[in-house]
């Protein structure tokens, strides 16, 4: 039997797909606006390749797949597709504007390799 509480927690420890921190959102919404287009969303996806296997694809699509995965953040759309889902549970993207590293950076508690080339997870 399970009871109210139970259900309560096992939805809070729930991991969301992926988070856009507010200055990754701001970032994207500003390129979007460059772009002079209402109709992009931030696609998230992994594909095969990479030094660990698998490695981070961003980009602005317009396309809807059956099975994405939309979320919002401060009115950007933020897409990943299903097969990609998974990998990315949990997964926060943010922007870096600094001296040494300019550009979105994903932090993935599901990438348990990593390389030199820093964007490639297994």
């Amino acid at each position: 039997m399970t009871t109210p509480a139970q259900t309560e927690s096992t939805a809070e420890t729930a991991p969301s797909t992926v988070v856009l921190t507010d200055v990754a959102a701001q970032k994207v919404k500003a390129l979007i606006e460059q772009e002079g287009r209402d109709d992009l969303r931030l696609r998230v996806a992994v594909q095969p390749g990479g030094c660990s296997g698998l490695r981070y694809q961003l980009f602005f699509d317009e396309r809807s797949l059956d099975g994405d995965v939309v979320s919002d953040f401060g009115g950007v759309g933020v897409v990943v597709d299903r097969m990609s889902a998974p990998y990315l549970t949990g997964a926060t993207i943010d922007f870096a504007d600094r001296i040494d590293a300019q550009g979105f950076t994903i932090d993935n508690p599901n990438a348990q390799n990593s390389c030199a080339c820093g964007d490639s997870f297994h």
